[in-house]
């Protein structure tokens, strides 16, 4: 035994001395593996190891075909589709919310999904869920079992003799319940059992067994309904986490999922009208190209049968007007990778800035629709043309519904709110703790813990049996009272919540005055865009009529200034351009009105609702519904409890927000021409409207190598461009 106690001692002592975790041997010592490879290996870049329920690209982005190019000799089948479409598909392919400028992958975790508003429903920590656990009924159990020998240096503790020998065992059972006026309901059960050598003991075992309840109710600090759905039963100053603060953190998640959704329709329809311009635009520098090909080809016919105008010098400068459109027409049709019309871009809608590119913008198009960027030679070409009618905002009204229906108003109203929620909660910490406390306990004592009759004992034969008989009671009533000197941390909190508030209450006034001037640049811009394009087409049909009457001449081989003539196809392709353009920022100048007041969901029918629930959350809810009954609704409207929200807010306008006026004629709606309200000298009435029709989009030949001769150039030719009858909301 000796022997066996000092190796004991010897191992416990080593264990004590030992130095502990991974830096026992130092680094120079490392055995085994040379300290050059384990340092390679150690930090080496390693491939994660992917779930079985990752996509892998299953979705067919990863399967995609090359991009449509210059280089490609093949003509593209096109794609028609209106806006009402694009969102369809867009809607139906977006459990993300995308935006432009690859968001998704510099920062995945500030991108909005349509997972987020659920995920903050149910975050264990913060969530709804989370704050009424705080008041679910709590079980706990605990049973031990123990065996002592000791030598005691007086008998009086040992029950009148010096070596001990005791088995003994404890147990454990209670429930837990809060209430939510911060009242706690306990329940328990107490069992021991005690077997010892004392000699002063009536048995040699016994067993205690005893079942109390015990009601703790705070009459300060920490009481009340109020106090205990905003902060919850286990706050401190500063951490609030009740149900009325939970609650307001999924109305936080639901404006946020509004605004990634609002985001993505605004930049669908900018992407939409920056495709509309880039195939109009293309159209026109086709057109304009094909203008520069004839006359080049004219003026070399002179030049090679020396003729007068067919100067060399201007051989050239005809040859050099259609290289410079053959130019702008193949950047039109590729376009380049700039920043295009996209939410926050100088405005909060977008300010249109088109790339000038059909295949570029079609890309852009088919990211924020969820689908391939590329699709076996087929381009998506819009349907639909901007309105063209003159649209009127009520100012008043209006100004009235941004501040009404604008998400970010709504969000920072809600942030006000839990910090009205909060400061009401500080308050109650500036209160002492003073819990009025009460217990009441049934004992039970006897020789065997069920029963034992055989042993003699009457009425302790078992201590259930003598639990029963309620010969032992005891209660209990107290009172229990804590208060920090000075409330230095309650003060603090206070303090905290008030300037928060403060806070908030200055950015929502900043905010509605950001709505307003926003509200005002937005319709000044609607105007500017709509008297703009009246402009651009007066300038059109100006451009027109003097190419027009240049050509005619020119045609008749009589003496035509080369100069005027190629500047005429220049002015004509640059005023074909900008109309549409000015079309197009019209368009995005009427949905950007919208997205400042809040409506553009409502404008683009988009309505937002939750999602169905899977079939078995159904039906536990039944079966829930048939054991109690129907359900009562938490009343977070209570007269002890503050007002949160309002109610559900209406996701449609009762009253139209704008009237559109003055719409024209159809008949003077090819190819979409907006007239001055007021007659100018300059202009002839009868002159305005033009038939022109379009001329095919036309694709770009591969470069040839210099020299090259009008002869042999031979422009591949694409379908159509679309129609261009007027279409509006």
């Amino acid at each position: 035994m000796n022997r066996l106690r000092k190796f004991i001692v010897f191992v416990l002592a080593v264990a004590m001395t030992a130095p502990t975790g991974c830096q026992w041997r130092s680094h120079s010592n490392f055995q085994g593996a040379t300290d050059k490879y384990f340092e390679t290996m150690a930090t080496s870049i390693e491939y994660p190891a992917e779930s079985p329920c990752t996509l892998n690209g299953s979705d067919g982005s990863l399967d995609a075909p090359p991009p449509i190019t210059l280089l490609d000799a093949q003509n593209p089948e096109y794609w028609n589709l209106s806006l009402a479409e694009v969102i369809e598909i867009a809607l139906q392919n977006s459990p993300v919310l995308r935006e432009l400028g690859g968001a998704v992958l510099r920062a995945p975790d500030a991108t909005r999904t349509t997972y987020d508003a659920a995920i903050a429903e149910s975050d264990p920590r913060f969530g709804m869920e989370a704050a009424l656990s705080d008041f679910d009924a709590q079980f706990q159990s605990s049973i031990f079992w123990e065996k002592n020998h000791r030598a005691l240096n007086n008998e009086f503790f040992g029950g009148g003799t010096r070596r001990l020998y005791q088995d003994a065992s404890v147990f454990q059972a209670a429930i837990t319940k809060t209430a939510a006026t911060g009242s706690q309901f306990s329940i328990r059960h107490n069992v021991d059992y005690d077997a010892n050598n004392a000699p002063g003991n009536e048995f040699p075992s016994a067993w205690n067994a005893n079942v109390e309840t015990e009601i703790r109710q705070p009459l300060l600090q920490g009481s009340g309904l109020q106090f205990n759905r905003i902060a919850g039963p286990l706050s401190t100053p500063g951490v609030y986490n009740g149900v009325l603060v939970a609650r307001i953190n999924t109305d936080v998640a639901l404006v946020d999922f509004e605004i990634g959704v609002r985001d993505l329709m605004s930049n669908l329809e900018n992407s939409y009208w920056d495709l509309y311009y880039g195939y109009r635009d293309l159209d026109a520098k086709i057109k304009a190209r094909d203008e520069a090909l004839k006359t080049w080809r004219s003026i070399y016919a002179l030049y090679e049968t020396g003729r007068t105008g067919g100067e060399a010098a201007n051989e050239a400068q005809a040859r050099e007007q259609y290289f410079r459109f053959q130019e702008e027409v193949q950047t039109a049709l590729s376009g380049e990778i700039l920043d295009g019309t996209r939410v926050g871009n100088g405005s909060g809608g977008g300010t249109f800035r088109p790339t000038g590119g059909v295949l570029v913008a079609e890309r852009r198009l088919r990211v924020l629709m969820g689908l391939s960027p590329n699709d076996d030679h087929r381009l998506i070409r819009p349907s639909d043309n901007p309105i063209m009618a003159k649209v009127d905002f009520d100012w008043g009204q209006s100004a009235a519904e941004s501040a009404v229906r604008r998400a970010e108003l709504r969000r920072q109203k809600w942030n006000i709110r839990r910090r009205e929620l909060e400061l009401i909660a500080s308050k109650n910490f500036l209160m002492p703790r003073f819990d009025a406390i009460g217990r009441y306990r049934w004992r039970g004592f006897g020789d065997d813990l069920t029963g034992n009759e055989s042993a003699g004992f009457g009425q302790f034969d078992s201590a259930y049996g003598n639990l029963a008989t309620g010969n032992f009671q005891e209660w209990q009533l107290g009172l229990e009272f804590s208060v920090p000197i000075g409330f230095r941390q309650a003060h603090a909190g206070v303090r905290n919540a008030e300037l928060l508030l403060a806070r908030d209450r200055a950015l929502l006034r900043d905010q509605q005055r950001e709505m307003i001037h926003e509200l005002s640049d937005a319709i000044a811009e609607m105007d500017r865009t709509y008297v703009v394009a009246q402009t651009s087409y007066n300038r059109l049909i100006a451009s027109r009529q003097q190419h027009q009457a240049l050509v005619v001449p020119f045609e008749e081989n009589k003496e035509v200034s080369l100069d005027l003539l190629l500047d005429s196809q220049r002015r004509l392709m640059e005023a074909e351009s900008r109309y549409y353009r000015a079309l197009a920022e019209y368009a995005i100048a009427t949905k950007n009105v919208h997205y400042v007041k809040g409506t553009l969901l409502d404008y683009d029918g988009v309505y937002l609702a939750e999602g169905p629930w899977p079939c078995a959350a159904y039906e536990d809810a039944a079966d829930l519904e048939s054991l109690r009954g129907k359900p009562r609704k938490l009343n977070y409207v209570s007269s002890r409890a503050p007002v949160v929200g309002w109610g559900e807010m209406p996701q449609e306008v009762e009253h139209p927000p704008c009237e559109i006026s003055e719409e024209l004629p159809d008949e003077q709606q090819e190819p979409g021409p907006m007239y001055l309200e007021e007659p100018a000298s300059a202009l002839v009435p009868t002159a305005v409207k033009d038939t022109t029709a379009h001329s095919t989009v036309v694709a770009t030949s591969a470069m040839l190598p210099a020299p090259m001769t009008p002869s042999t150039v031979s422009p591949k030719r694409l379908p159509p461009a679309p129609p261009s009858t007027a279409s509006g909301k």
